[in-house]
């Protein structure tokens, strides 16, 4: 929902209170629900949800760096899955979460009956395939064990990675829903298997290779312009990350604020500058 790529060591010092249950929230949202998703006042707090990497190291610069001459008040609150920001984001616990891309809010809307809205993409954290086993996709072993991220979009986003890369064929117009059931020919018999997407990075000691997103390949340390053994193109790509409210909360003056710094040029300088192509920022600089 991607320094030189020195980020491991960023990534290290965001990560290092991280629960391995992939599910845990690091900030607390006890108390008040000031921030949360309404029609506040531009003055009022903010609470985000977000992925420690890369999200929360951009909004982290837009607090320290741009939020004050805009009037904006934001507390930033880390998660380590991809479920639990919409859940709170549609009980009202916060006013906006940056950690996904549009075709898996599409997704979780029409499975779980939520009402969030994308607002503005950001930036595109490329999917790569990574191995501890080979060093390129030639090596790959007849019925070798290929991790995916289990969430329907990018699972369908994985198998196409795969695909494009000659390693499977799918079902003609598949998309994005692609399953293992619409692989129509795998020629080295590989053997996929789903797991949590912020599992992916852990399963490297157990499995052939694994497919990994963006944000969690650089939370383990993994560089993915160097490491990965292929990456998504950018070119095209509809899975650019982005700001996200609740559907009817857009106009909260609070979250166009957000809005408009994510778009604006800092930011996207401080993107290309930090992650130097393994983050990729989306967004036009603002007017």
């Amino acid at each position: 929902m991607r320094t030189s790529l020195g980020i491991a060591s960023a990534a290290a010092a965001l990560v290092v209170a991280l629960t391995a249950c992939g599910s845990a929230e690091t900030t607390a949202t006890t108390g008040a629900d000031t921030g949360a998703a309404g029609k506040g006042s531009a003055t009022e707090v903010l609470k985000v949800g977000a992925s420690p990497v890369p999200h929360a190291q951009i909004l982290t610069f837009v607090k320290d760096r741009l939020a004050a001459k805009e009037g904006l008040n934001l507390e930033i609150v880390e998660f380590t899955d991809y479920v639990q920001p919409n859940v709170q984001l549609d009980e009202g616990r916060l006013g906006a979460n940056f950690f996904q891309h549009k075709p898996y809010l599409d997704d979780f809307n029409a499975s779980k009956g939520t009402r969030l809205s994308f607002l503005r993409p950001v930036h595109l954290e490329p999917l790569g395939l990574y191995s501890k086993k080979i060093t390129d996709l030639g090596g790959l072993a007849r019925n070798a064990t290929v991790a995916l991220p289990n969430d329907a979009t990018n699972l369908g986003r994985a198998l196409r990675l795969l695909a494009d890369n000659g390693l499977v064929t799918l079902k003609e117009g598949v998309g994005t829903a692609a399953t293992e059931r619409d692989v129509t020919a795998n020629p080295k018999g590989l053997r996929f298997q789903p797991l949590e997407a912020a599992q992916l990075p852990r399963s490297l000691e157990d499995v052939d290779a694994a497919v990994i997103n963006g944000n969690y390949a650089l939370e383990a340390g993994l560089k993915p312009a160097e490491n990965a053994l292929v990456l998504e193109k950018a070119e095209g790509n509809p899975y650019a990350n982005g700001l996200v409210a609740a559907t009817g909360h857009e106009q909260d003056p609070r979250v166009a604020k957000l809005a408009k710094l994510l778009a604006g040029p800092e930011v996207r300088q401080f993107i290309e500058r930090t992650y130097q192509g393994a983050v990729i920022p989306a967004a036009v600089p603002a007017a």
